[in-house]
């Protein structure tokens, strides 16, 4: 797993367009209040959360970034855990979550 930043995921993002899932890995309740535009919602405490990310990226190959809340919420160090132990080789984290993304947003 490596981690990101809000820039590293911006520039992947916008200036690389690079092919990736963006995946918010908290409950379907705190991803309906707010989430990053591009992300999908797969709850980490699902018992099938690694299959579920499988579904929907088609591979284990191919590049996966999870988030979750903010620095403080453990939900997407987690989620990139049980990715890898499940096979995927290509695991980002974004740490500062929705609330970074946002203040980021709202201070430009």
């Amino acid at each position: 797993m490596k981690n990101i930043s809000r820039d590293d995921l911006k520039h992947m993002n916008e200036d690389l367009h690079e092919d990736f899932v963006l995946i918010n890995v908290l409950p379907q309740d705190a991803f309906n209040e707010r989430h990053i535009r591009t992300s999908i919602n797969i709850p980490v405490s699902r018992d099938d959360f690694a299959d579920q990310v499988e579904l929907v990226t088609g591979s284990r190959k191919r590049k996966v970034v999870v988030y979750c809340a903010n620095f403080d919420c453990d939900a997407s160090p987690s989620a990139a855990g049980k990715l890898e132990d499940a096979g995927f080789d290509q695991v980002y984290d974004y740490e500062g979550g929705t609330e970074d993304w946002f203040e980021q947003k709202s201070a430009a």
